[in-house]
């Protein structure tokens, strides 16, 4: 997906528009066009404490930057693909727009 951010953007972003989301492929200049995938198998940040088997629910958390699997109000950005214990930086996840 075209993307053109307001401020500089770096590969492996999380970037959440409308309720979709997107990994920045590239860095990205402020102001310049860049893309995002919509799918894809990514490692993202993880809560702090948070454990995810395979196939878990994950979901974006734009506020604290980092992916949970506590769904609140937050957009469902795909499913654990590796488990992740509570000490694990990262999660795997497969992006799915078609979640929920």
């Amino acid at each position: 997906m075209d993307y053109t951010p307001g401020s500089a953007v770096t590969a492996g972003d999380v970037i959440e528009q409308n309720a979709l989301i997107g990994i920045a492929k590239k860095d990205i200049a402020a102001n310049t066009l860049g893309a995002l995938a919509l799918d894809g198998i990514f490692d993202v940040t993880k809560k702090a404490n948070d454990v995810a088997s395979v196939g878990t629910p994950i979901y974006w958390d734009p506020v604290n930057g980092y992916a949970t699997v506590t769904a609140g109000a937050l957009t469902a950005m795909g499913r654990a693909v590796k488990a992740a214990g509570a000490t694990d930086a990262t999660v795997r996840v497969r992006l799915n727009h078609r979640l929920l």
